[in-house]
């Protein structure tokens, strides 16, 4: 953990940034008049989750029936 001054750190923030986003550096610690205000850490990654296409060959997709399509139809048109 290092800590840097205000003015060093709007002078060198890509500079910063990169370091701890390459884990050069856990964190950065930003100071004012010495005393730490601000804390400067990677964004912890998000775990990804089930990716599409986990279900292929689980089921069969039915034959179309158009007795359904014709009853989803009405459905969807409001018509009786």
């Amino acid at each position: 953990m290092s800590t840097v001054n205000m003015l060093e750190a709007k002078t060198h923030l890509s500079r910063l940034v990169e370091a701890v986003e390459t884990g050069a550096e856990k964190e950065i610690v930003i100071a004012r008049n010495g005393r730490p205000v601000a804390r400067l850490v990677p964004v912890a990654k998000a775990p990804a989750g089930q990716r599409i296409g986990v279900a292929k060959g689980k089921f069969a997709v039915p034959d179309p029936d158009p007795a359904l399509d014709a009853e989803i139809e009405a459905l969807f048109s409001g018509r009786p």
